[in-house]
């Protein structure tokens, strides 16, 4: 048994993912440690108020920031790979999302005068706004760096990023800095990471002067974004669904709840840091697979990926539940006492987000972005009628939550009445998924009224352990209900 599963486990970190997956997940584990510090620090050293300023400003900043790169990402890694003239498609990709930069920076200036009427909050939003600009030059390095399969410059540009953010909230220790100033130094180590992208991350390809010399017309960027459009729902809405959130408790709840809320976000992106950076060496797996292997080689790779996900769904979620309310306080200070409450009612979600982002993957690989991109709006819109149908009877931050629960639910079985007319899973594979996650998540929930978190924790996961051991999660496909059909004829010449 021993050996058997030290095998699984070399075979495990001798493969093309974990390879071009472990400077992600090291890199983007330390950035994530470090970018939470600094809230961290900016938490304790301002007022819930003044905190709350600056989570709202962040919010829209980032809320725009996700509409503005046009979601072409997944497009530009996909046209590289067969694209004969690469330094054009990449000239002319970093031009679109200059130009896009610049505009929905305009907007963010029109959102804070439009919105909201505190001077503070509204010099908070121009000002952190001009982060979209340099993001968006920053979003088109990292595509090509994943296309190409050099993550590992983007990941240590971006740690230099996040110690240098670091250390300015380092600095609220030694001097008192007004959150004016704190904004604009974070601009500042921006533009400096910028710089590190245009240097180093791009290969030199790509310098500001090779930006202002070439020329883009603007019936080329209508031809490209509405050809690809699909894309710009697909790459915003997922970002946009929780920063949209954040914007209606900001209008709606008490400034406390805007605290609570990105708190509680700030822990839940942590945990969705290994299937984000795993799904940068996975997608292109999937495009490839697609393209040039079997049809039964990429429905296979999907599925074992797939049990992989749905595991670490649930690691999240457990832990989350044993430890927030233990572990938030500590590091926030005592005015969050309330929040790991909040906290868990978010991380229902983590039970379904891995499984997900990899299902919208193989679907954007599959060239069914569109109907992707529909599962998408469809899940913000319900979020929105959700939330604001939920408030009618209980106006709080856990409608909040519960809403975003049940959209993002909403989102994954649209997926897989998709990939079950595609012929990718069977009826079983769905209905146990269901299943046994609701079972392994509601007796974790059941346990902990009879066990102390850390007896739970442990023996709930070593008991798991062994399970996988007998019955290797590679495996677990085939006892998920059987063999999917073949594809269809007709979906085969969708490859094409």
């Amino acid at each position: 048994m021993k050996l058997n599963l030290m095998q699984r486990s070399v075979n495990l970190f001798k493969s093309r993912l974990i390879k071009n997956s472990f400077w992600g997940i090291a890199a983007n584990g330390l950035q994530s440690v470090l970018v939470s510090l600094f809230f961290v620090i900016v938490a304790r050293k301002y007022t819930t108020g003044e905190f709350a300023f600056f989570l709202i400003a962040n919010t829209i900043y980032q809320f725009l920031a996700a509409f503005s790169t046009l979601g072409l990402g997944q497009w530009f890694t996909r046209e590289l790979v067969d694209v004969p003239d690469k330094q054009q498609l990449v000239s002319r990709f970093v031009k679109i999302q200059l130009y896009s930069g610049c505009f929905f920076y305009v907007c963010s200036i029109a959102i804070a005068f439009l919105l909201y009427h505190d001077a503070l909050l509204q010099s908070l939003i121009v000002l952190l706004g001009v982060n979209i600009i340099f993001d968006n030059i920053i979003y088109a390095i990292k595509s090509l760096n994943i296309a190409e399969f050099n993550q590992n410059k983007t990941f240590i540009i971006l740690i230099i990023d996040s110690v240098l953010k670091f250390a300015i909230g380092c600095l609220l220790f030694l001097f008192p800095i007004s959150i004016m100033v704190l904004s604009v130094l974070l601009i500042g180590v921006r533009f400096i990471t910028l710089n590190f992208f245009l240097a180093v991350g791009s290969s030199k390809t790509i310098s500001m002067r090779s930006l202002w010399n070439y020329r883009l017309a603007g019936s080329e960027v209508k031809k490209i974004v509405f050809a690809n459009w699909p894309f710009i729902i697909i790459g915003s809405v997922s970002i946009a669904y929780w920063r949209i959130s954040n914007i209606i408790i900001s209008k709606t709840l008490p400034l406390a709840d805007v605290a609570h809320f990105e708190i509680s976000f700030r822990v839940f992106a942590m945990a969705q840091i290994l299937p984000l950076i795993v799904s940068m060496s996975v997608f292109p797996a999937l495009v490839q697979q697609f393209k040039t292997g079997s049809l039964d080689d990429f429905r296979n790779y999907y599925k074992k990926v797939f049990n992989y996900y749905l595991l670490f769904g649930l690691f999240a979620y457990t832990f989350i539940y044993s430890f927030a309310d233990t572990l938030i306080p500590w590091a926030f200070g005592n005015n969050y006492n309330a929040t790991g409450a909040y906290t868990k009612e978010m991380f229902l979600t983590i039970l379904i987000f891995p499984t997900a982002l990899l299902q919208a993957n193989v679907l954007v690989s599959m060239n069914l972005e569109r109907a992707d991109m529909w599962f998408n709006v469809i899940s913000l819109v319900l979020n929105i009628v959700f939330c604001f149908t939920g408030f009618l009877i209980d106006k709080s931050l856990t409608t909040v939550n519960l809403a975003i629960f049940f959209s993002f639910l909403i989102f994954h079985i649209c997926q897989d009445v998709l990939l079950l007319r595609k012929g990718m899973v069977t009826m079983g594979h769905v209905l146990k998924f269901y299943l046994l996650t609701g079972f392994l998540a509601g007796s974790y929930v059941l346990l902990s009224f009879k066990f102390s978190p850390i007896v739970l924790f442990t023996g709930y996961w070593l008991l798991l352990a062994l399970a996988f051991v007998k019955i290797p999660a590679a495996s677990l496909g085939s006892r998920w209900g059987g063999n999917a059909p073949s594809l269809t004829l007709r979906q085969s010449e969708t490859r094409k």
